[in-house]
């Protein structure tokens, strides 16, 4: 509850997970049954970088204001969207931008403010459901929907302790409520100890992490990389999500020893 995103918003961590977004969406497109997305920690659906909470931390000038004065080829797709939506967009804006008139978006978001605001991005839309709601709650409440297809993306704030075994339980129970599902979480890597326990929790099939580290993970007071695990990801997703991590290594990272970005295979089909 205590959590804004504005002070972070279009940070590294942001430009990675949307742009990855942006990437899933356009596979699952690629069929014509009707999706549904759940964005279970959606936050305020976009963000003034020019207002005092983005100012104050500047998190954004070494993310996507520096992307945006060098677009390269493998970016130009989330760039381009990123100029469309204006402000910086959040993922619900993203998500919107992206459906298909027989799609559906639910969004779900606790906090007081950013829940107005998105109930205000959002008014009048009969595309998109704005739910204010605890994000993993919704996982059983909002799943299954009627659509046989869709994605559910997981981005809690991690202010919790134990948030990586919460997104193990909740990835577990949406994958058994939705099974069709891609599912995305997007998580912190500060060091490598609760990425680790996080993985060897999970007992799912299918299942791919994408990673990109800024510098080598041994100091858990700094944020020194980003990940988003997939399951049941798209065909050729893999190939496609190394492009864009090493486009982000090399406009973002300022080549600090254990800088890398990289697709893990961590369980098979």
């Amino acid at each position: 509850m205590n959590y804004r995103h504005a002070f972070h918003a279009g940070n590294f961590g942001d430009c990675m997970k949307h742009a990855l977004l942006i990437t899933l969406l356009r596979a699952l497109r690629r069929k014509p049954a009707p999706l549904f997305v759940l964005d279970t920690h959606a936050g305020a659906g976009h963000y003034d970088l020019n207002a005092e909470p983005a100012r104050r931390t500047n998190e954004a000038s070494a993310g996507i204001l520096r992307l945006l004065y060098d677009v390269p080829t493998e970016l130009a797709d989330y760039l381009t969207k990123v100029r469309e939506l204006g402000l910086y967009p959040g993922s619900p804006l993203i998500i919107r931008a992206l459906l298909r008139e027989h799609d559906r978006l639910a969004c779900c978001e606790a906090h007081p403010r950013d829940y107005a605001a998105l109930r205000t991005l959002f008014r009048g839309d009969g595309q998109v459901a704005v739910h204010r709601r605890d994000g993993w709650e919704a996982l059983k409440a909002l799943l299954p929907p009627a659509a046989k297809r869709g994605l559910v993306l997981i981005d809690p704030p991690y202010e919790d302790p134990d948030e990586f075994a919460r997104l193990a339980s909740g990835l577990t129970l949406a994958r058994a409520r939705f099974p069709a599902a891609v599912l995305a979480a997007w998580y912190p890597v500060k060091h490598r100890a609760p990425v680790r326990a996080f993985f060897d929790a999970l007992s799912l099939r299918d299942v791919i992490a994408a990673e990109l580290l800024l510098r080598e993970p041994v100091d858990p007071t700094r944020l020194n990389g980003s990940g988003v695990l997939v399951v049941n990801p798209p065909y050729r997703f893999e190939q496609e999500a190394q492009v864009i991590l090493d486009a982000l290594l090399e406009r973002l990272g300022d080549r600090e020893p254990g800088a890398t970005a990289m697709v893990t295979r961590l369980a098979d089909e």
